[in-house]
């Protein structure tokens, strides 16, 4: 059930719709919207009545939602959702790239690179700290060490930090030191880590794992939202299909009808998506000419010496004139690349 407030509703309207609510045994989310307040409900093993809240104070209307992901749901929140990071955003018109190595490899490494996408106008670095790996012999990242180079970095260069967070344990160490915390793919079934997720404030990228319907995915959001917290950004990452020349199926058609389903913004990774760095520049612009909200890229400036997923990464040149083509492209899709260049490093 859904209850939608009228415009410019005095607050204590919404106060008592709430309590209605919490006094029937149920639990009370409140959606802010750019024209409305709404006030989503869950909890409830049936119908609700809708009569029970038509002729409050304040109420426009009682509508059900018939998706089994109540508040990520279009239905639930028409406009589109913008997360703000910093002073900047994702979703709405902003055309968001996220971009670095796969794990921060060294002190030195991390600088260079965050220098060298600075002055490219990247406003987001990725870079893992902490690394859940197929292999318990693969490199597991730096932990602690890498957390406090991101965020030299990010204090050099002004940009915002992105980073996987791999269980509860180092949840709120990796939340001091990130301004986007990275969900990744196998954490995606994670219920007691997406419910710590949820009661922090911290905006949320969420990967879709390796064989996840959308639904599933949209599932996983409702966990984050369920738990209060709405900065959650979507990331399809291509899925494990028959395929075996391409480390996965990137699955574009995941794009519109996300859009179709839900208000969260979506991003798209395909560097994971496809696992050749050949394959990355073409299906970056095809994820811009889908929709999506932005693109999260690997970027070594030496791939053969990577310590981790060196044959998806971009050199800086090749990623360069990727970003002018997405400049190019993004207007075409009523976008705006988001990118400064007004800020050096120091």
């Amino acid at each position: 059930m859904l209850i939608l407030m009228k415009p410019d509703v005095p607050r204590e309207d919404v106060e008592q719709v709430k309590e209605k609510i919490q006094s029937l045994g149920f639990r009370s989310h409140e959606i802010p919207g750019a024209q409305r307040i709404a006030i989503g409900i869950t909890g409830n093993k049936g119908r609700v009545d809708p009569d029970l809240f038509k002729s409050m104070s304040g109420v426009l209307d009682a509508v059900p939602v018939s998706k089994p992901f109540k508040l990520v749901s279009r239905e639930v929140k028409h406009e589109d959702t913008v997360v703000r990071v910093g002073a900047d955003n994702i979703g709405g018109r902003m055309l968001t790239v996220i971009a670095g190595p796969c794990s921060v490899e060294s002190r030195d490494q991390i600088l260079e690179i965050a220098s060298m996408l600075r002055e490219m106008g990247v406003k987001f670095l990725r870079g893992g700290a902490f690394k859940p790996r197929s292999s318990p012999y693969a490199f597991q990242g730096l932990k602690a060490d890498g957390l406090e180079f991101l965020r030299e970095a990010a204090e050099k260069t002004g940009m915002h930090i992105v980073t996987e967070v791999k269980d509860t344990e180092t949840l709120s160490l990796v939340a001091e030191y990130a301004d986007v915390l990275q969900l990744g793919a196998r954490n995606m079934y994670n219920f007691s880590l997406l419910e710590k997720i949820g009661e922090t404030n911290k905006p949320v990228l969420l990967k879709r794992g390796f064989s996840a319907t959308v639904e599933e995915l949209l599932m996983a959001a409702e966990y984050i939202v369920a738990r209060g917290n709405y900065n959650v950004i979507l990331c399809e990452r291509g899925i494990r299909t028959f395929e075996t020349y391409t480390r996965n199926t990137l699955d574009l058609n995941a794009v519109p009808l996300v859009k179709k389903l839900s208000h969260l913004p979506i991003l798209v990774d395909p560097s994971h998506g496809t696992g050749s760095w050949e394959l990355v520049p073409p299906m970056a612009q095809a994820a811009v000419a889908a929709g999506a909200d932005g693109l999260i890229i690997e970027v070594h400036p030496d791939p053969e010496k990577a310590l981790s997923d060196g044959f998806q990464s971009l050199r800086p040149d090749t990623f360069r004139r990727l970003m002018d083509r997405l400049q190019e492209l993004a207007p075409m899709m009523g976008k705006s690349l988001s990118l400064d260049t007004s800020v050096v490093t120091t």
